[in-house]
């Protein structure tokens, strides 16, 4: 009577949800029937994951071919008694879905053979339901654990010939989409090298501007740029797929926009994207007023766990004797200086924090001078970001609904302009940070670390900096940071973003006129 209790319960998990799915939660459902059923003795629930007759490649450690049906594997479980546990761990690495054809990488780890077992499945909709239509599998040792393994991190260049990458996107573990700062929005493919561009892009992007320091006195330049052309600050930012991208194509971009008297403004548009062109583009987001001065834009964006778009502003000021009495970052009818949360479509969310009838829409918080970074935490749901200091004082945040984070009232540094003391209102509740640096690192795109060559660093910290080359792991212990090391501090290289791909490797970018794009790979494991 238990085992029928579970076998029930088991099947109403998988049938009653199955209407109004996307693909992508179709699919992971009929590969986790195939997990249910090899991890606990169910061989009815392997073989509803499987077209009937399925021929499967088993790993026998040769290399000859080694297959049997789908029934044939699934009776191999009505040995023992149903819901009793095999000891094996699963994981779904990577699913690409084309129309109705997808393929999937399912990683098995099972210690009784000290193996670890990659299951590559081929799956198609037949009547409308996904099925695993071919399965082969490898296998490989069981990696060292995580007391026996150093962490000997060494940089291997993937792509080259980048244009000052900003940011990147991946597609699958193979395709990216990377946008160039001073440059433009490619599509590379990470097995070749190979670069194509997107077409469809905004056509306002700031691009270089002969500097005036006589028309544009008082710092709004710095005074050594006088007659030369620059773009400083401005170009093309962040790139972020939708969470649904799978289904609906949105791709989101951040970046510079200038009007027809050259100011500029940091701009959140969406569209489409079909093969290697944007349709359909909206724009979501225009952090105006626009000015003068090609600084401090922000950009960085990320999907917080409830969907919301939260867009990431900067002050725009090079001095801080810029600002007015009414310190940009701290005014709330600007959208400067802010993290801005919308609705995927631009509208806004009705839960934001109130301002006021006269804020700006869409505030969530302020006092930001120029985060870059920011990156939603994948087991708390929080969402950390990085803000540039002026003179020293770059940070690491939680964002925090409402809260507001001091710039320029307070600052973990000084400022440029040595002589510059806001006055600060009574009464103002400032957040701290959760991290700060003594000295300039200059930090951007963050990430948390969730793969599998440094199994020490799990759910750690990695910030890359502009300054000096930078790239720190941040050991956390309940959302504090307990000890950070500096890595690569004899190879240095300014570095603009730090992700973890969908196979689970880590990736930088660098900021260079030959911006590469380099994985992260571990020594102690290669050697």
């Amino acid at each position: 009577m238990q085992t029928f209790k579970i076998t029930a319960l088991f099947w109403l998990f998988f049938t009653s949800s199955v209407f109004a799915q996307t693909d992508h939660e179709q699919i992971t459902q009929t590969i986790q029937k195939f997990i249910v059923g090899t991890t606990y003795n169910y061989p009815d629930s392997i073989n509803a994951a499987f077209f009937p007759d399925t021929r499967m490649f088993l790993y026998n450690g040769t290399d000859s071919a080694f297959y049997m049906t789908s029934e044939q594997y699934a009776s191999l479980y009505d040995k023992r008694v149903p819901g009793t546990y095999n000891n094996r761990i699963n994981k779904i690495v990577d699913i690409h879905i084309v129309e109705d054809v997808a393929f999937a990488q399912l990683q098995i780890d099972i210690p009784y053979f000290g193996n670890r077992n990659n299951d590559l499945l081929l799956l198609k909709k037949i009547l409308g339901e996904w099925k695993i239509v071919s399965k082969c599998t490898s296998a490989a040792p069981l990696p060292k654990s995580p007391a026996e393994m150093v962490a000997n991190p060494a940089k291997e260049a993937v792509v080259e010939g980048l244009k000052r990458p900003w940011s990147i996107a991946f597609l699958s573990a193979e395709e990216a989409i990377i946008a160039e700062k001073d440059g433009s929005i490619v599509k590379v493919n990470l097995q070749s090298g190979l670069k194509s561009g997107i077409s469809g892009l905004p056509k306002d992007v700031a691009g270089p501007i002969k500097i005036d320091t006589v028309k544009h006195p008082n710092g709004v330049f710095p005074a050594h740029a006088q007659g030369q052309m620059h773009r400083f600050n401005a170009g093309w930012f962040q790139v972020l797929l939708d969470p649904d991208f799978q289904r609906n194509s949105y791709l989101y971009i951040s970046y510079a926009a200038e009007n027809e008297a050259k100011e500029s403004a940091l701009k959140v548009v969406r569209g489409k994207l079909t093969g290697n062109k944007l349709n359909n583009l909206e724009t979501l987001c225009v952090a105006g007023p626009y000015s003068h001065g090609l600084f401090h834009y922000g950009g960085g964006m990320a999907f917080g766990k409830d969907e919301k778009l939260y867009i990431a502003t900067g002050e725009r000021n090079f001095y801080e004797h810029l600002n007015p009495p009414l310190p940009t970052a701290q005014d709330l009818t600007d959208k400067r200086g802010k993290i801005i949360r919308i609705n995927p479509d631009g509208t806004l969310p009705a839960d934001n924090p109130d301002f006021g009838k006269n804020a700006a829409p869409g505030l969530f918080a302020l006092g930001i001078r120029a985060t870059q970074g920011i990156i939603l935490h994948p087991s708390t749901g929080d969402l950390w970001f990085t803000d540039h200091g002026s003179f020293q004082g770059d940070e690491l945040n939680i964002l925090e609904k409402g809260a507001n984070y001091g710039w320029p009232y307070k600052t973990s540094g000084g400022y440029r302009t040595s002589d510059y003391t806001p006055q600060v209102p009574e009464n103002i509740v400032f957040k701290d940070p959760v991290h700060f640096w003594e000295h300039t690192i200059a930090p951007t795109g963050l990430t948390f670390y969730n793969g599998r060559e440094f199994p020490l660093w799990e759910g750690e910290v990695i910030v890359p900096g502009l300054s000096k080359g930078n790239l720190w792991h941040l050991k956390l212990e309940n959302k504090k940071v307990v000890a950070a090391e500096e890595l690569f501090i004899n190879d240095r290289v300014r570095l603009r973003k730090a992700v973890v791909s969908p196979d689970n490797q880590l990736y930088l970018l660098t900021d260079e006129e030959n911006g590469r794009l380099l994985r992260v790979i571990n020594k102690a494991v290669k050697n």
